[in-house]
């Protein structure tokens, strides 16, 4: 007897341990049921391995009194976790894509964009204005706040201080709360932010492992949407404190781009639309590709002439709207928002 337990207690020890890959995420109910689907098709590709999930605050999540436009911090909802990923607490981080800068902290990168639900914005009324639409709201009503979804659909119903909210109908999706959208927002009625809709999977840019592990999630239509929206954004120099917002659609081998800037009152505005001819890859097309990152974004098994495409459309729109004034228009939105 005390033989055969040697036997199986040196059959054990030679066992390998299953490798444990470490995903960081905000502590949101909306962050995690996002990182509990990227893990879920991690796990589903790579059964081999095993995913522990670590949460934690940020700042963003701690500060629910200012606008994000006047904390002037640009990783507000990042830093945290990118402090972990540095410190090899965690091996790679779960965002809504459009919480992380354009220009990201050296040593990090995007290594996946996965496929982008819904991009819009979505209405959620008050329970007494339900079947209403924006056009026929109340004159003055009022629609900020900041919190989470569940923090911010409280408010809502429960003070009277709110005739709607606008939120990211992804958002609402990802939480089974369609029930709750009274209006959709379509492009030709107000544009989405960018990157709105999708996950990235912020990594160590020089942890080839990881990379390779989450490369496979990349979507190619959204990936190269993503592309080009970032650098709109990153060469108009804009972030959270400035009114920038987008369209991207992929038809016919076209990738087409409108972006516009506002004043903070909506009285200015300047928009307009460019296209490039564009072939969506199907993954692993080329093999892998030399680095350096696009917008932040590493995409190797992706080729890179469609990427390439992609973040030249953004910077032509960019370069175009500035010549025609856009830059007066968001230093005035930045001065406002430092003088408040």
């Amino acid at each position: 007897m005390s033989g055969n337990g040697n036997a199986a207690a040196t059959a054990e020890e030679d066992t390998p341990k299953m490798r444990v890959i470490r995903v960081g995420t905000r502590k949101s109910q909306l962050a995690r049921i996002q990182t509990d689907s990227v893990v879920a098709t991690l796990k589903a590709l790579y059964p081999g391995l095993q995913f522990e999930i670590i949460a934690m605050s940020t700042t963003g999540d701690k500060i629910l009194d200012t606008a994000l436009s006047k904390i002037g911090e640009k990783s507000l909802f990042t830093k945290e976790l990118e402090h972990a990923l540095e410190r090899n607490e965690v091996d790679l981080v779960v965002h809504s894509l459009k919480d992380l800068p354009t220009v990201l902290p050296p040593g990090f990168t995007i290594g996946a964009v996965c496929k982008r639900e819904s991009p819009y914005d979505a209405v959620v009324f008050h329970p007494k204005f339900v079947g209403k639409t924006l056009e026929t709201l109340p004159e003055k009503s009022v629609s900020p706040q900041r919190g989470n979804l569940n923090t911010r659909l409280r408010k809502l119903d429960e003070l009277q201080e709110f005739s709607a909210i606008i939120l990211a109908a992804a958002g609402l999706q990802r939480m089974g709360w369609q029930n709750r959208v009274g209006q959709i927002l379509h492009p030709e009625e107000c544009m989405y932010a960018v990157g709105q809709g999708a996950l990235g999977v912020e990594v160590r840019a020089k942890d080839q492992d990881i990379l390779d592990l989450v490369g496979v999630l990349h979507d190619p239509e959204t990936l190269l949407r993503c592309i080009a929206e970032r650098s709109f954004l990153r060469h108009l120099e804009g972030g959270c404190s400035v009114p920038v917002a987008v369209h991207t659609a992929i038809k016919d081998g076209q990738l087409y781009l409108t972006g516009g800037v506002w004043s903070l009152n909506g009285a200015e505005t300047m928009q307009d639309t460019m296209q490039t001819t564009i072939h969506v890859p199907v993954q692993h097309e080329d093999g892998p590709e030399d680095d350096p990152q696009l917008v932040g974004i590493t995409a190797r098994n992706i080729p890179r002439q469609p990427q390439l495409a992609a973040e030249n459309l953004g910077i032509s729109l960019a370069t175009l709207l500035l010549n025609k004034g856009a830059k007066n228009i968001l230093d005035v939105a930045r001065q406002l928002n430092e003088a408040h």
